[in-house]
């Protein structure tokens, strides 16, 4: 069952054409790819899908409700979250005090899945930062602060923009067994990256963006047997 389905979604960006009937849909409790270089149109796809730039033309749905002409906070409200490539942590904040400002309005009867205790747990760094300010600490730290951010809104899906961008080889890895940990919580992951290696240790199925269109489309093994396509689209 999917969760997201994208429907010939076009975009532009001031007069530029970026995305091109943009077909996709994300599975339920996957953790799906959106692959391709630098500039072929990740961003701008997630960018699309959380409202923040509207696409001009499609259907955009999230749990089987068109969201394509919502606000992007409304669009976070009904459980999509949104970690860009460049984290924007809020810097005179402290680890902690980002995490808390992440938590939503709940009702009483409606106990929140991820606590500090239990974001604690799955970042263990960022406890020994609670402290710190968002400014002092690393570049893999702010991305886990920044992931971990995301999560206290307890979202039914997670959008991740380039999360291995810049970071140390023992860092990726680490933080691919944090994602899969996540993806074992039942948190639906879009995850748009160009590192195929990091890519095919945790994505169920993948999709290939070139140029602004959707070129391919399988299970991440197919994808990383054809070597003639990840030369064409995703070698660096």
């Amino acid at each position: 069952m999917d969760i997201l389905r994208l429907d010939q979604v076009n975009t532009f960006v001031g007069v530029s054409h970026i995305l091109f009937d943009i077909c996709m849909k994300v599975n339920k409790g996957s953790i799906t790819g959106l692959l391709g270089r630098n500039g072929a149109g990740k961003t701008t796809t997630l960018r699309t899908i959380m409202g923040i730039i509207p696409p001009t033309m499609g259907s955009i749905t999230f749990k089987g409700e068109e969201i394509r002409s919502l606000k992007p906070h409304i669009i976070a409200a009904k459980g999509i979250a949104y970690v860009p490539d460049d984290r924007q942590i809020f810097a005179p904040l402290t680890v902690y005090e980002n995490l808390i400002i992440g938590i939503p309005k709940r009702r009483e009867n409606n106990p929140p899945r991820w606590t500090i205790d239990r974001m604690y747990e799955l970042f263990p760094v960022l406890k020994r930062m609670a402290s710190k300010k968002g400014t002092h600490i690393s570049g893999g730290e702010q991305k886990m602060l920044a992931i971990g951010r995301a999560l206290m809104c307890d979202p039914g899906l997670l959008l991740l923009d380039e999360p291995t961008e810049g970071l140390a080889p023992l860092v990726v890895v680490s933080l691919a067994e944090t994602i899969l940990k996540i993806g074992h919580e039942g948190v639906t992951i879009l995850l748009a990256d160009q590192n195929v290696n990091f890519a095919r240790r945790i994505i169920h199925f993948g999709y290939i963006i070139d140029k602004g269109y959707i070129h391919f489309s399988a299970p991440m093994q197919d994808i990383w047997c054809d070597k003639d396509l990840v030369c064409k689209y995703l070698a660096v």
